[in-house]
């Protein structure tokens, strides 16, 4: 009698019926994925401080009218050299007033620095940029760095405030910038309650805010200066006497945070001062959440400011945008009348201004690229955030200068305070997050569940494709039954199909040339004298032409018979799914932001790509629609077109041109984003291969 065969684990069972029913979970995972996405402003919380030990608002400020009357003094020096100048008069001066404070104050010098494309830059750590070589001691940057020694504290660790000013043509709004940061330093010289050195870095930013602070970290993490050789030559050339005494470079602590202070001339639209927060940095990083939350405590509660962060204006009038919100506060109110604790609704101005929020939180990460000179913080592990302060009125910056002197100052007091009490680094709170509004965040555990749904129909496909075409090659029944040995023993399991190798080959030499256009732009952009727009038609040539020659010399289409041509496209499919969903989820480690706007674009367009010939013969209505989607799919899928897209959306369709995409390519490898490299070895080899799904011919 024959054995029963054992029956499959639960497990088992349940991944097997997944597989067979991959459509209805696809349909049903992608709608609630986006649905998610879409609810995440009524998911978010209100932001709270998890770290004890910072007590903001704990103790009285004790900057005082004095204090803040020395910085307006220091800020009025300041602005008699806003005329054209060595960019020498300021640093000195800056100098000067340190030493007075008891202050250690050291130069530290740099050049621009041009990022040009390196095929191994994205593997690196903090590039040195490339220095010039026509350089003059005139190019030269100048940071003032004043440092003071914690009375309570052992020089381990330090707290950098920074702030940002040109010295060749200082603005009102910079030298207000500089006032704050000196009354700041004029005071903190002597309290007694210090645990921390305090670091001032007035960053000469004549050659980018960016560049000017991520010189100086550089050179303060590394053994090595990179440019001091060639300012010891400037230095005994024509520097004066001051700054040549203190050319050496200065340490203080491991950095626990460090803020970035601006003043703007821009007015705000509100009736209050306000805030602006920056957190963005490189790749999506962002600072811990309770460096935020301190600094938005104390602004909305110490200091009356109004406290905002970036928003996509453009989604604030979209009507579907409004259609959902007020359906979800209609649906609020209903639940919340069944049962109160499920009042989950909020309402409608209130969903489109977060979601407008939660939008360019999202863009800003995907992106990559940091939102201010904080950003250079992050790359060594440094939490950081720029505070930008704009006035009610633009006129009230020169009549108002002594309030926004003392409120600013006490601000960054409170927030010195809060960082000094920490007895470690910050680590209680969120890393990974996204934004709502200043005072509500969404956490790692919430917005994950969008991606997931999006992605997780995408290996239950590959699956359900490969047993289809498994079952259906005749070819493998033949060669089966022709296996068969005459003799009644029983035969040896044998493989059905090999014929997913052949797939496998196509998708990998399709990555071999993904990874040959990765590196194209280093030998495009050696080009002289040529404009974006020829750049970026180049670079599209020749990345056919490589395609094509890879295409013909590999062999990669499938050896096969008429009658097994039915399921090479979807063996292919299968392989380019599976290929397809390694590639996102290996993104969303690097950068969540971009592998979800990635999957917006590709899962849809993996899952629908059919043979454009298979719904032609079919000659249905919904063959019809399927194929005007998979068309639709593939031109708003073409990274070219996603830029063009997203641009649009956020900045408006005027004014763009074709070269503007090479301009945005080649800002995202000079910020060392690592979304060039899911753009063109993710994206677009699951673009290629959905074309060839579409043009496969039978």
């Amino acid at each position: 009698m024959a054995e029963d065969k054992p029956k499959p684990r639960p497990i088992i069972r349940i991944g097997l019926f997944l597989i067979s029913h991959s459509l209805l979970v696809s349909v049903v995972c992608c709608t609630a994925g986006v649905l998610s996405l879409l609810l995440l402003p009524v998911l978010g919380k209100n932001t709270y401080i998890s770290e004890n030990a910072l007590m903001p608002g704990s103790a009285r400020p004790m900057l005082s009218n004095d204090d803040v009357s020395e910085g307006e003094r220091f800020m009025n020096q300041i602005l008699r050299f806003d005329t054209m100048n060595t960019g020498m008069e300021i640093p000195e001066m800056i100098t000067a007033h340190i030493m007075d404070l008891g202050g250690e104050v050291s130069h530290h010098k740099f050049l621009p620095q041009f990022n040009k494309f390196h095929p191994l830059h994205f593997f690196l750590g903090p590039d040195a940029g490339t220095i010039p070589e026509n350089y003059s001691c005139s190019s030269y940057g100048i940071n003032t760095v004043g440092i003071i020694r914690a009375p309570r504290g052992d020089g381990k660790e330090a707290i950098v405030l920074v702030t940002p000013y040109n010295s060749l043509k200082i603005t009102r709004a910079e030298a207000l910038s500089l006032g704050i940061a000196y009354a700041l330093f004029s005071l903190l010289a002597q309290v007694t309650w210090l645990s921390k050195d305090i670091v001032w870095l007035a960053a000469d930013s004549r050659h980018g805010e960016y560049t000017a602070v991520a010189s100086w970290l550089r050179d303060y993490h590394t053994a090595s200066f990179g440019d001091l050789k060639h300012s010891e030559i400037c230095a005994a050339s024509n520097l004066s006497k001051m700054e040549t005494m203190h050319n050496s470079f200065r340490h203080a602590g491991t950095m626990a945070a460090a803020l970035v202070i601006k003043v703007t001339n821009r007015s705000t639209e509100f009736e209050k001062d306000a805030l602006t927060i920056y957190a963005e940095a490189s790749n999506g990083q962002m600072p811990n959440l309770d460096l935020i939350n301190i600094v938005n405590y104390l602004a909305v509660h110490a200091q009356g400011y109004r406290v905002k962060v970036e928003k996509i204006w453009s989604l604030l009038n979209v009507w579907w945008l409004k259609s959902l919100g007020q359906l979800i506060e209609m649906l609020g109110k209903l639940a919340g009348s069944l049962n109160p604790q499920w009042n989950f609704g909020i309402p409608v101005s209130e969903y489109v201004e977060c979601t407008a929020t939660l939008a360019s939180s999202l863009y800003n990460q995907a992106l990559g690229v940091p939102t201010g000179p904080h950003g250079a913080f992050r790359d060594y592990q440094v939490d950081a955030i720029t505070m930008e302060i704009s006035p009610k009125f633009s006129s009230s910056l020169n009549n108002r200068q002594y309030e926004i002197l003392l409120h600013v100052g006490r601000l960054v007091e409170g927030v010195v305070r809060s960082v000094n009490n920490l007895l470690e680094k910050f680590h209680q709170s969120f890393f990974l997050y996204l934004l709502t509004s200043p005072s509500r965040f969404v956490s790692v555990g919430v917005y994950m569940i969008a991606f997931a749904l999006l992605v997780a129909p995408l290996p239950l496909v590959a699956a359900s494709l490969f047993s289809d075409a498994t079952k259906s090659n005749p070819d493998a029944e033949e060669d089966k039954s022709a296996s068969k040995p005459a003799s009644t023993l029983q035969p040896a399991p044998t493989f059905t199909s090999w014929k997913w190798l052949y797939a496998a080959k196509q998708v990998l030499v399709v990555h071999l040339w993904s990874a040959i256009v990765t590196l194209l732009p280093y030998f495009v952009d050696q080009i002289p004298d040529s404009s974006p727009t020829t750049k970026l038609s180049i670079w599209i040539v020749l990345s056919i032409i490589t395609l094509l020659f890879l295409d013909s010399f590999s062999g990669s289409s499938f050896p096969s018979t008429i009658r097994s041509r039915d399921t090479e496209w979807i063996l292919l499919k299968s392989v380019t799914v599976a290929a397809t969903f390694i590639g996102l989820c290996l993104m969303s480690v690097i950068n969540f932001a971009t592998a979800e706007i990635g999957a917006l674009f590709l899962v849809p367009m993996c899952l629908t790509a059919v043979p454009l010939r298979l719904d032609n013969k079919v000659n249905t209505l919904r063959a019809l629609i399927r194929g005007a989607c998979n068309v639709i799919f593939i031109f708003v899928g073409f990274p070219v077109t996603v830029f063009f897209v997203l641009k649009g959306a956020l900045e408006g369709f005027d004014n763009m041109r074709f070269g503007d995409f090479w301009n945005w390519a080649e800002s995202l490898w000079a910020w060392n984003s690592a979304t060039y490299i899911y753009m063109c070895m993710v994206h677009l080899p699951c673009w290629v291969l959905c074309i060839q799904t579409l043009l496969h011919r039978f």
